[in-house]
């Protein structure tokens, strides 16, 4: 398995656009749960919290796929630095106007300016795609890519917890927007690697690739996968705070990780006989049965064993969905096409955060897991309805 994978670094600049990659990634996944942390540690409601979260993570679903169409277009030098700006901005504001009760608008405010964010892991894609394009060692890529996405939106919310609780409420997103700047400066300094600008007559008169029909069932897909993870999210932090152990938090959410990460690595190694289509609906299965001991957790460390067998399920199922969607869209649009899966997967997360705030402010932490056993019966639809001919659906441009 690690030679499968050091295979990829023999290229120059590889393992300098991954590191940056690394470090300009965290800060999405510790957004959303970092504002819930901030809010709840000062007082404000779960109710207001999720809301200002899922305006966040809304606002970046929406705009990471025109950022990237625009990175497409005019380079990821030109793009980049305007979008981190903004988000910095955004996070500034979050940050200062949360020491204030009265003034719910400006949180509201820094959450939108926080979500023009850049979609790094699409841009560190086309990154390798432009490198290996046509050779097995792409899909490799992908499945490392995949795996570190999901490595961020696990190991992001227990380092936003920890950094929210232990050290001030403000930490969090702070150390975000640190991580972005440099992240993000680390990136546009490796030149060598950065992909070619597509011209506007290539680019520019093609409609939105969420039009594609497997592309708008993979970000359905990828949507509600993102409602569970928002649900875990918000009710393990009060889970853990009605224990009386907040800080416990981190355990639960880092269970995921051990989980999700190991399946993800051994499943990038894996040469399976089984069409796309059909890894696709054994994935979905089983990430929608995972889901259902959650609701039956009573301590922590159940909820930890809950939380570990979930996350086994979720990184080769985004892994499926990713290989899906790169054979589907043009190869001079991958930018924008994983865009479109990532902000599914982010539109899942504000609603599951949103939704389960709701939830535990009228009823207890199992209840709020109910939010995560919807999502489950929308994976089942999705996968049974669109994805179970043995063959992959390719839909060209």
């Amino acid at each position: 398995m690690i030679a499968t994978y050091r295979e990829l670094f023999a290229a120059p600049g590889t393992r300098a656009f991954t590191l940056a990659g690394i470090l300009a990634r965290l800060p999405l996944p510790m957004t959303g749960i970092g504002i819930i942390i901030m809010l709840s540690q000062s007082g404000g409601s779960y109710a207001l919290a999720g809301a200002v979260s899922a305006t966040f993570v809304l606002t970046y679903a929406l705009l990471s796929p025109q950022i990237s169409r625009l990175a497409d277009r005019y380079g990821q030098r030109r793009v980049l630095p305007a979008a981190t700006a903004v988000s910095s901005l955004g996070f500034l504001t979050l940050s200062v106007n949360s020491l204030w009760q009265d003034t719910a608008w400006l949180m509201f405010t820094g959450a939108m300016l926080t979500g023009f964010m850049p979609a790094v892991s699409a841009m560190i894609r086309t990154r390798w795609t432009a490198l290996y394009r046509g050779r097995p060692l792409l899909q490799t890529a992908y499945s490392l890519e995949t795996v570190l996405d999901e490595l961020s939106f696990i190991a992001g919310p227990p380092l936003a917890v920890a950094l929210g609780v232990i050290v001030q409420p403000q930490a969090a997103l702070l150390v975000a927007m640190l991580l972005l700047i440099v992240g993000i400066a680390a990136l546009l300094a490796q030149r060598v690697t950065e992909p070619p600008r597509i011209s506007s007559d290539i680019n520019g008169g093609s409609q939105a690739l969420i039009h594609l029909p497997t592309v708008r069932l993979l970000a359905i897909l990828m949507m509600a996968m993102g409602v569970i993870v928002g649900t875990i999210d918000i009710v393990s932090v009060a889970f853990a705070t009605g224990q009386g152990q907040p800080a416990l938090a981190s355990l639960v959410l880092s269970a995921y990780a051990l989980g999700s990460c190991f399946a993800g690595l051994l499943f990038g190694t894996l040469k399976l006989q089984a069409t796309l289509n059909q890894q696709l609906v054994f994935g979905g299965l089983g990430t929608a049965l995972a889901s259902l001991p959650l609701i039956m957790a009573g301590s922590i460390l159940s909820l930890t064993a809950a939380v570990l067998l979930s996350g086994l399920f979720f990184a080769p199922t985004m892994i499926v969905a990713m290989s899906l969607v790169e054979r589907t869209v043009p190869d001079h649009r991958v930018t924008e096409g994983m865009a479109w899966l990532l902000a599914g997967l982010n539109i899942g997360v504000a609603l599951g955060a949103a939704a389960a705030g709701q939830v535990l402010n009228h009823g207890t932490p199992s209840q709020g897991f109910s939010v995560a056993a919807g999502a489950a019966a929308v994976i089942l639809a999705v996968v049974f309805y669109g994805f179970r001919r043995p063959e992959p659906a390719v839909t060209g441009e």
